[in-house]
């Protein structure tokens, strides 16, 4: 593979931006930091507000490939070695002068650096150094920094990066390590989880030295934990390391429930450690994994890795190759949609992957989000009494959320609520109304059934579908079906029907 090194800074912009479109960034800043007099820019942790482009692109930040150029060939990758594509890359001068340049142009918020793997992982990792170290110190770029850290990078240069970047990540790309054998075959879980567990004992060294693991809910073992514990602190579904967590996690009101590492931090004058905490990302759908080994993964992930935040990333075929999987009905949107909502409930709601699928029930409804799918399938925990019940209990209701939860708890000390009231607090009445009760009554007559609620809840247009679905009667619809038929038409009406004549 040549590197193009006669192209100029536009043309290359333009194919490393496309070349990066497929790394998901949309994310807030995660930290706050003021702009100072001799400096240029600031960043507030819920910065970072989005727009797309017409491909779906994230344009709020320079998002970028240093290079095109890889040593892999991921067969899910537009930018592998086998693909006969223009390579080219940027100098580390060339990425400061485009970020400093859209940023005083107010295109930009911040930078989202990632690479193809050139030469070396240490090539390529000393490379990006070089742009955020320069940014910092010598352009003075107080704004906010994404980086990509390097799988099998030495651990020395991936530390130097995490006192420039806000933020660090790691692509896991696949959720089993034989899904990333069969795709990645130059990559492995050890490789990939190595710094993502050196980023993590950065990130808690530093809360340590400022004192305040015990207010983080931390403690001293995340900093001396064996190095053996990488390999065995995912589940791999392959028949070992399978432990289901038994203890549900705090749900702290508007905060995640495995920890904010390093939220909102600022400098105070010395270096901070990646001080937005660390990400991932994982594809859906170009291994057979189910969903809940996807969300199982990412449980573990936050759970044992402390990480701010997993992405989902429907597969786009790009290559063709036996080994990738044929999607007729294009990328896998609904399920990458059915993925985050299961992800917010696990970070925010209190819930655990356990709850919400199992080995029996794998995948994720099609017609219901997560939440109202483990409510209909839980109807012996409701109605839950709105007036008494737990913040834990009232986030778990359909249609009531963490400000509304908050607002529920909040209001009730000053007087007994009604269905009014809950409508002007943010709640979701037409799911919420299944499931709730204001001073013991419901708001009208419900029938406590799994069957008549989901009905309801999905809608009468979508319930023969549902129908279908829900009694393993799994066939394709012909055009000739109909339901509501019960006897041929005579043969006036057929012919009526043939010329159009009444």
């Amino acid at each position: 593979m040549l590197i193009q090194e006669n192209l100029g800074i536009q043309e290359k912009l333009k194919i490393l931006s496309d070349a990066a479109k497929y790394d998901a960034a949309c994310t807030s800043s995660g930290v706050s930091r003021r702009g100072k007099q001799g400096q240029l820019g600031s960043a507030h942790e819920a910065g970072i507000c989005h727009s797309f482009s017409s491909d779906g692109r994230c344009i709020s930040l320079l998002k970028i490939l240093l290079t095109n150029q890889c040593i892999y060939d991921c067969k899910y990758c537009i930018n592998r070695r086998s693909n006969d594509t223009l390579r080219t890359a940027f100098t580390p001068e060339e990425v400061c002068r485009l970020t400093m340049e859209f940023y005083k142009r107010n295109y930009i918020e911040g930078l989202f650096l990632s690479s193809g793997i050139q030469d070396s992982p240490d090539h390529t990792m000393e490379q990006m150094l070089a742009v955020v170290k320069s940014l910092r110190l010598e352009h003075q770029f107080q704004g906010y920094i994404h980086l990509k850290a390097i799988p099998g990078a030495s651990p020395e240069l991936i530390e130097a990066a995490g006192f420039f970047a806000d933020r660090m990540s790691v692509n896991l790309e696949l959720p089993t390590a034989e899904g990333l054998k069969k795709l990645a075959p130059g990559k492995t879980r050890e490789k990939i989880l190595t710094p993502m567990r050196q980023i993590q004992r950065g990130i808690v060294k530093q809360i340590a030295q400022e004192g305040l693991l015990e207010k983080k809910g931390l403690t001293d073992s995340l900093l001396s934990a064996p190095d053996r514990s990488v390999s065995g602190s995912l589940p791999d579904f392959e028949g070992q390391n399978r432990k289901d967590s038994k203890k549900s996690p705090s749900v702290i009101p508007g905060k995640s429930s495995y920890g904010n590492y390093g939220l909102g931090r600022s400098t105070a004058g010395r270096p901070v450690f990646v001080p937005g905490g660390q990400s991932t990302q994982m594809i859906v759908g170009a291994t057979p994994e189910s969903d809940f080994q996807m969300v199982s993964v990412a449980e573990a992930l936050y759970q044992n890795f402390g990480l701010k935040r997993v992405f989902y990333s429907a597969f786009v075929p790009v290559n063709e190759d036996s080994s990738l999987p044929v999607l007729p009905g294009g990328p896998p949107l609904l399920r990458e949609h059915r993925l985050y909502q299961a992800d917010w409930l696990m970070r925010y709601y209190g819930f655990r992957a356990s709850e919400l699928l199992s080995e029996e029930k794998p995948n994720f409804n099609v017609l219901l989000d997560p939440k109202c799918d483990w409510a209909v399938r839980n109807l012996g925990r409701f109605p839950v009494e709105i007036n008494t019940a737990p913040y834990g209990e009232l986030l778990r209701v359909p249609g009531i959320g963490v400000k509304s939860a908050v607002r529920i708890v909040k209001a009730r000390k000053e007087a007994a609520l009604r269905f009014e009231d809950l409508k002007k607090m943010g709640v979701v009445m037409k799911r919420a109304v299944y499931f709730i009760t204001c001073s013991g009554r419901m708001m009208y007559p419900v029938s406590m059934n799994e069957d008549f609620i989901t009905g309801c809840i999905v809608g009468e247009e979508r319930r023969k579908v549902w129908d279908l679905e829900q009694r393993d009667m799994y066939r394709q619809l012909s055009l000739f079906d109909d339901f509501h038929m019960q006897a041929a038409l005579p043969e006036e009406e057929k012919g009526a029907l043939l010329t159009g004549q009444l």
